[in-house]
């Protein structure tokens, strides 16, 4: 495990939020966000029409931290085994041997996972949550930093299938990159192709000091004041005047997670109020469905209930 100071740790966290907006041009804050997401230790989820740059932002990230990287195009044919691997008999050896699944390794992207059926998609859960996966009968433990970066087309797209909720709450975030500005779309459409680009980056910041950065996110303080005002946000999703169903304690803890996440980003040892709401659409929005007479979208309703709900 590293030894450096937090101080290092945020130099070389500048240095790794610097690289990739080189290569995502105009999109910050969702950098930012995919940054803060796997210094919780959780599991990204990427929500947008093709061409926008999901499969670039989660290669970046890879390259720039120095973790393996495996992409799966998930597709309507994809099987379990696909991903997590499967034993074949060599004569030589005389033995069934296992091939391991592209799921064994650092980064895993899994691109466009609704295209695929609910029994490959379910087959992520326990890797996702239990950072191991059972392969015929025999429990395997997947290398450590293990991070899921999944991208889905938009529901209403031919060819897709909605995933369950027990799929969505493993996530800890979902984000939307969205079209770039006129001077970002400028710069895409002058300079190099972003594909290119990537394979010039160079790791800022070791595999072992990435582990050093999740450890000291999870020594940022919160308050019991901050707690307070969480448990009130978690309350107001159970009341049913926004959602049709309220949080569960696990989501609770995912935003905290991801809010001590950005308070480090940021270089304060404290979690503050400003951290909670900024968070709080990405974490919480894909877990929940609003009431049907709201007339609003999942993160528009958050937004709104985030203004309701009056702050410590």
């Amino acid at each position: 495990m590293s030894t450096l100071d937090n101080h290092a740790l945020h130099a070389q966290l500048q240095r790794l939020l610097d690289q990739i907006n080189t290569i995502i041009v105009g999109k910050r804050t969702q950098v930012e966000d995919s940054v803060a997401c796997l210094l919780a230790g959780g599991h990204l989820l990427i929500e947008d029409v093709p061409g926008v740059g999901k499969t670039t932002l989660a290669h970046a990230l890879a390259v720039s931290l120095g973790l393996r990287f495996s992409r799966v195009q998930f597709t309507a044919d994809l099987m379990p085994s696909d991903l997590v691997g499967v034993s074949v008999y060599e004569r030589g050896k005389e033995a069934f041997v296992f091939h391991p699944g592209p799921i064994f390794s650092q980064v895993l992207l899994a691109d466009e996972i609704n295209r695929a059926g609910p029994k490959t998609q379910s087959a992520l859960l326990e890797a996702m949550e239990e950072q191991q996966v059972t392969v015929e009968g025999e429990t395997r433990p997947l290398p450590k930093p293990f991070f899921v970066i999944a991208t889905q087309n938009p529901a209403d797209q031919l060819g897709t299938y909605p995933l369950p909720e027990s799929q969505l709450d493993r996530f800890l975030m979902c984000i939307t990159l969205g079209y770039p500005d006129r001077a970002s779309e400028r710069d895409l459409l002058s300079g190099r192709d972003r594909r290119d680009a990537i394979q010039h980056l160079v790791p800022v910041m070791p595999p072992d000091d990435l582990l050093a950065v999740q450890q000291a996110v999870r020594q940022v303080h919160a308050a019991e004041p901050l707690l307070d005002y969480l448990q009130d946000l978690i309350a107001a999703t159970r009341s049913g005047q926004w959602f049709a169903e309220g949080l569960s304690p696990r989501a609770g803890i995912a935003v905290l997670r991801a809010a001590k996440a950005r308070a480090f980003i940021a270089r304060r040892a404290y979690v503050a109020p400003d951290d909670i709401q900024a968070v709080l659409p990405q974490t919480i929005a894909h877990r929940l469905v609003p009431v049907a007479s709201s007339g609003r979208g999942r993160v528009e309703q958050v937004r709104a209930m985030i203004e309701a709900v009056p702050l410590p």
